[in-house]
């Protein structure tokens, strides 16, 4: 219970903070995005109800942080109908790929350094992003920074980003740097999102939005649920995350999928010694999930009163596991690391091509260049999979 707990406290903070900041600068209303938290939260948190229970593992449900960023990215690009759009076409082609049979296929095409490094790419300046708010006001961010490391240093069991928001918050109240507090902290309702499919959003948005669900965070939790010696059912693990990416893009929320994080978090001995019991701790983090995305309003309207430097802060230290794992991904093997670069330096240019963003740029570059020079690292890959 305590692991689940732990894991929808940092699902709730710095992440969170993510989508609410990235909404409210692309100009969308507090009802728009009290909406879209509703469908990623809610969700998610049944795809962990109905997998832990069914399965009695600890397959847990949220939402992928890397798309997040990818897709806040974006909202500048499109009408938010178009991106709302795009997440309803990641969710059918991540389903099309569970129901085919097609996703051996695309990993072999789609190498894990490539999609990491792309990951990595477009996640950097949320960690830049806690340097530049630490020049504009030094107090906050350094109170951040320490209640971040004196967590992840002393509270091993807490995440270092609540640390981090209570430091900030602390500092900001004695700098009087808080907002206006007439934000409305009543509760509203959800509302359907219709969407609007345009062809550059697909391509911008769906696509590498359905390759990062897929590719991060689906292929990490399989992973780390094999490495504690769970048999994952992987194909059911991609149906609900396609059900799962259209379900939540009806209310405007861009996925909810199996998420690595999550699932790490509640898989691992700190789920309890028992591994067949491990499972409870991905129920409480899904009741938890669900309980904020209903009081989503609430969340929004208290983000909406932090000091903007306070929230670059949080979501940027909130970045820091992510991004280590992704790096580590990208480049802590031998195979396809010209690729890997490739992509990373494309996915940190942001530059837009066609009205298309960086993260498909970015996959398709690391795939071209691995090609032209590392075509012996796909026929390695190749024969495994023959020999197989």
């Amino acid at each position: 219970m305590s692991a689940g707990l732990v894991a929808a406290i940092f699902g709730c903070t710095g992440p969170a903070l993510i989508i609410i900041n990235g909404a409210s600068e692309a100009g969308l209303s507090e009802q728009l995005i009290t909406s879209w938290i509703f469908g990623i939260y809610v969700f998610g948190g049944l795809i962990s109800l109905i997998l832990g229970l069914y399965y009695k593992m600890p397959i847990t449900g949220a939402w992928s942080i890397p798309g997040a960023v990818l897709v806040v990215g974006a909202l500048a690009d499109f009408e938010f109908s178009e991106m709302v759009g795009a997440f309803l076409a990641a969710g059918v082609l991540v389903l099309a790929l569970g129901l085919t049979g097609l996703l051996p296929r695309l990993a072999a095409w789609l190498p894990v350094p490539i999609v990491m490094a792309m990951i990595a790419g477009a996640l950097i300046r949320f960690a830049t992003g806690v340097v530049d708010a630490g020049v504009s006001t030094p107090v906050i961010v350094i109170a951040a920074v320490v209640g971040y490391l004196l967590l992840t240093r002393f509270v091993r069991s807490v995440p270092g980003v609540v640390g981090a928001l209570v430091f900030g918050i602390v500092a900001s109240l004695a700098t009087g740097a808080f907002g206006s507090t007439d934000a409305d902290f009543a509760l509203s309702a959800p509302q359907l999102v219709a969407p609007a499919f345009d062809v550059n959003a697909i391509l911008a948005v769906a696509i590498p939005l359905a390759v990062l669900v897929i590719g991060a965070e689906n292929a990490q939790a399989t992973g780390v649920l094999m490495t504690e010696k769970y048999r994952p059912p992987v194909n059911a693990m991609t149906l609900i995350s396609g059900v799962g990416g259209i379900l939540a893009s009806l209310f405007g929320g861009h996925n909810a999928n199996i998420a690595g994080p999550m699932t790490a978090i509640c898989s691992s001995e700190q789920a309890g010694e028992n591994r067949d019991g491990r499972y409870v701790a991905t129920v409480v983090n899904g009741i938890l999930f669900a309980l904020f995305g209903v009081f989503a309003g609430v969340a929004v309207a208290l983000v909406s009163i932090l000091p903007p430097t306070l929230i670059a802060a949080v979501a940027g230290l909130a970045m820091i596991g992510v991004l280590i794992s992704a790096f580590r991904g990208a480049f802590g093997g031998t195979k396809f690391q010209t690729g890997a670069f490739a992509a990373l330096v494309i996915a940190m240019s942001g530059v837009t091509i066609f009205n298309i963003s960086a993260p498909l740029w970015a996959l398709l570059g690391g795939v071209l260049v691995s090609l032209a020079v590392e075509s012996k690292d796909f026929q390695a890959g190749a024969d495994r999979r023959s020999e197989g």
